[in-house]
């Protein structure tokens, strides 16, 4: 009798045993990765809609389901809840901005009607370009998005759409950039550098009145930059562009402007969209009929310096433009660590190892987030090659703690096979870096976060397609690692608390939030001891 009992015991333990095995166990790992708050409901597939790049949040992002950027997307590191953004925080207001690109439509009108009749006088038929101000347009969205922390948040969907713009939308306008037209078609050839540089660029307005500027392209992605080619005479690469702003993304600083690739008509939407006389005047038709331009520049006014259509479709890429400077003033500083644009000459930095102790004590960069930043721009342009970057811009409204703008990458992504150190000299010197960088780079060195498994996803989704080749990709590890393996060496000479800066200030992370709060805790303890 006490056989069976004990017989019927082990039996009934063994269901309970399964059943917790394969019914409550189960539950409570759904339980345990649902999010503590806050509805958890999707669309059907989570999509923008738009091929688009909009992080979704969802409860397991080591699941192994999705993309590896998906998986990035929806790690506790990529959503960060920033503060609420003050009035005093956005770039520009609502109605003032409305304002001021009413009157600029406007004006344009007009000087359409001029030309259409000045046209119709000399017998000249011309196609009418009508103007569709859109106040819901993604590019306007784009620029009341803008604000202290970044040009745009982390889950806008205003930038996927504006991407499809660009790569689309009818072209009405064309146009020399504003700096090229200071230049008012002339050089200093006394000068190593020439300001108009082996490139060109075109602003390009769209139907629905945003505006874009277009690089065409000028290098095959296969080809790599000359060893014997000084920096400041390097093509500018349009596949350069759009990978930085990709890149950009991925790290989640958010400070290039949107860039998309596109083919464009440059009979069609350059030649004959333009009012520009000087432009119209570098067309012409090369041996093998094909449609090409140059620019005024006078050293590059020249047929073998032109760029052509094939025989009118050219690639290049996109970028949205940033609200005019009268709206909303940059300012453009000279970066500490520029370089010596000359054959021979050497900077400072270049030869005092300890040059950064005299930045740290001037100003801006005595106090705040400016050193932080740079440091970030140096990581950003040291993946990507980019050894021209001789200023940076911030938006004057928010003074000294606004973010620096990542503009002109097009001299990225020039040499595969050889990474400039002397482009970590911030980060080598300083030995600072921001804490939130730190944790996103260490993630993308992960395999299942690897960084050029990333940046493919990313980039397969323009329409350019492939943007990068497969040596540049795998470029980007080798350079993540050598950034990891130079903060290695400042943590073992000067400690972790001197290096790593703690700069967020609020985040709903779980576990990776309690590490971070926790270091930033002990941090501040050894300051107040």
């Amino acid at each position: 009798m006490r056989r069976d009992r004990f017989l019927l015991v082990v039996t009934l333990a063994a269901i309970l045993a399964v059943d917790a095995y394969f019914v409550l166990l189960p539950r409570l790992r759904i339980w345990y990765h649902l999010p503590k708050s806050g509805c958890t409901c999707q669309g059907v597939d989570g999509s923008t809609g738009h091929g688009g790049w909009v992080r979704q949040r969802q409860p397991n992002a080591t699941s192994g389901q999705g993309s590896k950027l998906e998986r990035l997307l929806s790690h506790p590191l990529y959503n960060i809840r920033l503060p609420e953004i003050a009035p005093h925080e956005r770039l520009l207001e609502k109605e003032e901005l409305l304002g001021y690109y009413k009157k600029k439509v406007t004006r344009w009108e007009r000087q359409q009607k001029l030309y259409v009749e000045a046209a119709a006088a000399s017998n000249i038929s011309l196609p009418g370009q009508p103007v569709t101000f859109d106040t819901n347009a993604s590019w306007l969205k784009f620029h009341l998005g803008i604000n202290r922390y970044a040009l745009y948040s982390s889950d806008d969907r205003s930038i996927d759409m504006l991407l499809q713009d660009m790569r689309s939308a009818s072209v009405i306008g064309a146009d020399y950039t504003q700096d090229e037209k200071a230049l008012k078609g002339a050089c200093d050839c006394s000068q190593v550098v020439k300001p108009s540089g082996h490139h060109l660029k075109l602003a390009l307005k769209l139907q629905d009145f945003g505006k874009a500027m277009f690089k065409p392209m000028r290098q095959e992605r296969h080809e790599e930059t000359p060893e014997d080619f000084f920096y400041f005479v390097d093509f500018q690469r349009h596949n350069a562009e759009i990978a930085s702003f990709h890149l950009d993304r991925v790290l989640d600083f958010r400070r290039v402007p949107p860039v998309v690739g596109r083919l464009i008509n440059i009979s069609r939407e350059i030649l004959y969209a333009t009012h520009n006389d000087d432009l119209r005047s570098v067309f012409f038709t090369s041996p093998a009929n094909n449609t090409c331009f140059f620019a005024k520049c006078l050293y590059v006014c020249k047929t073998e310096y032109a760029v052509c259509g094939h025989p009118d479709l050219l690639e290049g890429s996109m970028s949205a433009y940033l609200p005019g400077l009268s709206i909303a003033p940059r300012i453009s500083i000279p970066s500490p660590w520029i370089r010596s644009y000359t054959f021979t000459g050497r900077e400072e930095w270049e030869v005092n190892p300890s040059y950064c102790d005299t930045i740290k004590r001037l100003y801006p960069y005595s106090s705040g987030n400016r050193l932080l930043n740079i440091i970030d721009m140096a990581i950003f342009d040291f993946l990507t090659g980019n050894m021209d970057r001789h200023h940076y811009e911030i938006f004057t409204k928010f003074g000294d703690e606004g973010f620096l703008l990542h503009l002109d990458n097009a001299r990225g992504f020039g040499r595969h096979s050889h990474d400039e150190m002397s482009i970590l000299a911030p980060l080598i010197q300083c030995c600072i870096i921001k804490r939130s960088t730190l944790l996103r780079l260490r993630l993308l060195a992960r395999p299942e976060y690897r960084l050029s498994d990333v940046m493919r996803d990313s980039l397969g989704r323009d329409p350019l397609k492939p943007i990068l080749t497969e040596p540049h990709l795998q470029a980007l590890d080798r350079r993540l690692e050598h950034v990891l393996r130079t903060v290695v060496r400042c943590v073992k000479r000067l400690g972790e608390a001197q290096v790593v800066v703690t700069d967020f200030v609020e985040a709903s992370m779980g576990a990776t939030e309690r590490e971070w709060e926790k270091t930033r805790s002990q941090t501040q303890r050894r300051k107040d001891g």
